[in-house]
């Protein structure tokens, strides 16, 4: 049978102190975040944000991405309420995570057209280029 679960309020670990004691922390509720940043920020941190897959599009997913292009920008305006830039492309094609080029040339426009629609022009830095796509081609093609 399997073990019970415990509620999260209920793990501890054992942590040392400065003066080499050990104290029990108890883990607690997470706490409620707000969901959009309040204010500004002297810098702006890059997350690499996923596509979201339509999982109802009629084609293979080893062949051809099938993107949902709503949820997938909506992803990102909430990421950049956050406070948070946008690493486009980072964790799609530039580490072979399943969108071929014209795909992944398709979310950085869409991206950058949405940053700039709510006024947030830096908020998308693309990754890649289609000049380091051409270069990558040709040195692996080469002797």
């Amino acid at each position: 049978m399997n073990k019970p679960v415990l509620p999260m309020s209920s793990l501890s670990l054992q942590l040392p102190n400065s003066d080499r004691s050990i104290e029990t922390y108890r883990l607690t509720a997470s706490r409620t975040f707000p969901a959009k940043l309040e204010g500004t920020l002297n810098r702006v941190a890059f997350s690499a944000a996923h596509v979201v897959a339509d999982p109802l599009a009629e084609c293979d997913p080893w062949l051809t991405a099938a993107v949902d292009w709503d949820r997938t920008i909506a992803f990102r305006e909430h990421v950049w309420d956050l406070g948070l830039g946008v690493a486009e492309a980072m964790d799609t094609a530039q580490r072979g995570m399943g969108l071929d080029w014209p795909t992944s040339l398709e979310l950085i426009q869409r991206s950058v057209k949405a940053a700039k629609a709510r006024g947030n022009a830096l908020a998308v830095a693309p990754t890649i280029t289609q000049k380091s796509i051409t270069a990558c081609c040709r040195r692996s093609a080469s002797p």
